[in-house]
């Protein structure tokens, strides 16, 4: 699993999001974007996250490194906003933390990214289904003038289905993707190639939902324990990346 990285100082908050991510510092020095799990969307966000996160470095794209914060409601105590009290009173235990990348650059064009590179994110979002990469809100940086991708927790939609009991996988993997508004949709010429050349394996899906904290991964019916809704999760993707309905072609774009 993750690393886990005790939280010991919270900085501040960052209000471009819905869901109020804010600035930590941990014990092992480093600095840390910190989503929360007492944000109103729940920790199957961290999951996806997590999971994505694993399945985008298998992909050679890079992504801040990921640890499970451990927090301290204590830390409460020393801040004057009531959003954020709130939150981390909410928040007690594992929570995500992302590397925070110092001087790094929002995203706006296209210019400095490679085909290859733009194809892989547009290839690995369609295969996780995020809904979450358009010129509105990229979520991508540059970083030493690489590209970096960040923020999953828009993919793997169907788990939101689950409190109900675990679903078909076979509907996830059949299910189309919209390659418009992607902030890369002028590259689905290239998925083909992308596509031929993508090695996921199993091993490969079982070390990505690994990677996930137990105490995340809430029983649902069909799914009590957290061995087997890291299976059901591996079961999606695996149905998925068997068939390949969702991948968009050219003609669409």
């Amino acid at each position: 699993m993750i690393e886990t990285v005790r939280v010991t100082r919270y900085v501040t908050p960052l209000r471009e999001g819905g869901s109020l991510p804010g600035i930590v510092e941990g014990d092992d020095l480093g600095t840390y974007v910190c989503k929360f799990r007492g944000a109103g969307q729940g920790v199957r966000v961290l999951v996806a996250e997590v999971i994505v996160s694993g399945l985008a470095t298998r992909l050679g794209l890079r992504t801040p490194r990921l640890v499970a914060l451990d927090l301290d409601p204590e830390i409460a105590r020393y801040e004057a906003d009531e959003e954020v009290q709130d939150l981390l009173n909410a928040s007690p235990g594992l929570n995500l933390g992302i590397d925070f990348l110092p001087g790094a650059f929002g995203y706006e064009g296209e210019a400095s990214t490679p085909p290859d590179v733009a194809a892989r994110v547009l290839w690995l979002d369609a295969f996780t289904a995020n809904v979450d990469r358009t010129w509105r809100n990229p979520n991508l940086l540059l970083w030493h003038d690489d590209l970096w991708v960040i923020d999953h927790g828009a993919s793997l939609y169907f788990h939101h289905a689950w409190p109900g009991g675990v679903t078909d996988p076979s509907r996830f993997a059949a299910q189309p993707w919209s390659v418009d508004d992607h902030v890369f949709g002028s590259h689905v010429d290239r998925l083909g190639a992308t596509d031929a050349a993508v090695d996921l394996t199993h091993e490969d899906l079982e070390a990505a939902v690994a990677d996930v904290p137990d105490v995340w991964l809430e029983p649902v019916p069909g799914a009590e324990t957290a061995e087997a809704l890291r299976a059901s999760y591996v079961a999606f993707l695996a149905a998925r990346l068997a068939t390949r309905d969702w991948l968009p072609r050219a003609s669409a774009a």
